[in-house]
């Protein structure tokens, strides 16, 4: 690179690099949505010709390489003459893939929104933007550079932002998306359409996968790479839809379809050949929000209503999505579920703002966020791309033992709670609340089968052994609490309800850590 080039690019860099807040209060939607196009005009050539719409034109660049999704890639623009809108025959509107235009293969297109005065930023030599395209999302900019005595053009660069739409990229060249290659034909690009199936597609019902699982932090991360969703009180689903048939998955790989028959029939009704969804299947109490007793009682024949929120979208009519990026996965999962059945909808997200979203949710009652990096892909197993902040304890606890009662007919006075660390049952408390009459006569019927002499904590205290009963550590049970003590026991504990779909086992101590240290590595 050039000394002139480096000394652009630092300037970019640091441009870029400003405050976020500051940025945003800039932009300045205009009074009507602009049109922008990307065209390859010949697969010969190596760049590709960005125009956006202004005054009644398109100001015009041919781009080297092509526009990156890679803030580090910046890619060397030179400006060429404006084009009539008339001559393209987009009138101010974004073309459509079937349209033709002039000859060249269309590589993108969208509508473009400048950040403050747009005529201002040509002026002083730096355009700042965002695009909604098929391709190129998020914030872009274009810098001048300083023109010598021999150039007849101006020179720019083109460079993306580090926010939710990033893509880092290993070779420096900007990578296709969901099988599109660099340059298609109009017609081509109507055929790759996300929700288009790929080739002839399977109708078959694709096999389980194991879900993406998030690591436990203080509070969310902050930086507009990371995506913000609510946190269910639910049952995580894993959703498998081919050749009309439906099958629903536990997180362990249960079969659990007709237990949740009215989502099944829900998910019949989607308009695909086949499917693999990710979401949480919840019951809603009359304030919106996700209640696992609610979803107990609908799982024993009562009449509440389920709904299942789709976070994430894993394979769609024959084609694997894992591999794209997060926010990839979730605009085409959007326009899946832009009206979907009763019983099924799209779990929303918020770019950046994690601190601002996790408060919000505290104060409405909700179970806290998950935080999840926009440009990761799909990995089944803990991460730490995905992490969730709670706002108040909810988790998943071993039986290991209960106390007997003094009150006649009570089979139990309390539960004896605990969670492994490793191998090592920990014992982390007991509760007594939260049980009605049939749940206990149920509870005190399943213990009765799983009677044990010795304590299968490690760490039991000696005034709890002394009227505790054992039992073998199978069961898990849902518990609400305020917060741990610091010697790791709950306070104002609260049971919810059993949970089947996991074993004991997997009940493991997740010690809540600062994000910046869990994301030191990912976020490199």
């Amino acid at each position: 690179m050039s000394l002139g080039l480096q000394r652009a690019a630092f300037r970019m860099e640091r441009t870029l690099k400003a405050d976020p807040e500051k940025q945003r209060s800039q932009r300045q939607p205009p009074a009507h949505p602009l049109s922008f196009i990307v065209q390859k005009p010949d697969d010969r050539l190596s760049h590709f010709d960005l125009r956006l719409e202004l005054d009644g034109v398109l100001k015009s660049w041919a781009v080297s390489q092509g526009p990156s999704l890679d803030p580090e890639q910046k890619r060397l623009a030179v400006r060429t003459e404006d084009h009539v809108m008339q001559s393209t025959g987009l009138e101010g509107s974004i073309p459509k893939p079937q349209v033709s235009l002039d000859g060249h293969g269309l590589w993108d297109a969208g509508h473009w929104r400048p950040r403050g005065d747009p005529r201002d930023g040509l002026r002083r030599g730096l355009l700042r933007f965002d695009l909604d395209g098929t391709r190129l999302k998020g914030g872009f900019a274009l810098l001048r550079l300083a023109k010598t005595a021999r150039e007849k053009r101006e020179n720019w660069l083109l460079v993306k932002e580090g926010d939710a739409y990033a893509r880092r990229s290993k070779d420096g060249a900007e990578q296709p998306r969901s099988g599109l290659s660099m340059a298609r034909t109009p017609a081509q690009l109507s055929a790759d359409r996300a929700l288009g199936p790929h080739g002839d597609a399977e109708t078959r019902l694709p096999r389980f996968v194991a879900p993406q699982l998030a690591t436990l932090v203080a509070s969310p991360p902050k930086g507009d790479e990371w995506l913000h969703e609510i946190k269910y009180d639910g049952y995580r689903a894993i959703a498998a839809l081919g050749g009309g048939r439906v099958r629903i998955y536990t997180r362990s790989g249960q079969d659990w379809t007709e237990k949740f028959a009215s989502v099944a029939r829900a998910l019949q009704k989607l308009p695909v050949q086949n499917a693999l969804l990710d979401g949480e299947i919840v019951a809603l109490d009359k304030q919106g929000r996700s209640r696992f007793g609610l979803l107990q009682q609908g799982l024993k024949g009562g009449e509440t209503p389920l709904t299942y929120y789709v976070f994430d979208l894993l394979e769609l009519n024959g084609r694997d999505l894992r591999k794209e990026p997060l926010i990839r996965r979730k605009e085409i999962l959007e326009k899946l579920l832009q009206s979907p059945p009763p019983g099924i909808a799209y779990s929303a997200h918020v770019v950046g703002h994690g601190d601002e979203m996790f408060a919000k949710s505290c104060r409405m009652g909700l179970e806290g966020v998950v935080c999840k990096r926009a440009d990761k892909p799909y990995l089944s197993q803990r991460t730490k791309s995905w992490l969730k902040a709670k706002c108040s304890g909810n988790d998943e606890f071993v039986i290991g033992g209960y106390r007997v009662s003094n009150k006649k007919g009570r089979p139990f006075a309390s539960l004896l709670l605990g969670e492994y660390v490793g191998k090592d049952l920990h014992y982390r408390g007991r509760v007594g609340t939260g049980f009605d009459a049939a749940l206990l006569e149920e509870l005190g019927e399943r213990l009765s089968h799983l009677q044990r002499k010795t304590s299968p904590f490690v760490d039991a205290p000696r005034d709890i052994g002394r009227d505790a009963r054992w039992v073998e550590p199978r069961l898990v049970a849902q518990i609400a609490y305020t917060e741990r003590t610091a010697d790791d026991r709950l306070r104002h504990p609260a049971y919810l309800g059993l949970r089947t779909d996991k074993p004991a086992k997997d009940v493991q101590s997740q010690p809540a850590k600062p994000w910046r240290t869990v994301t030191r590595r990912t976020t490199r």
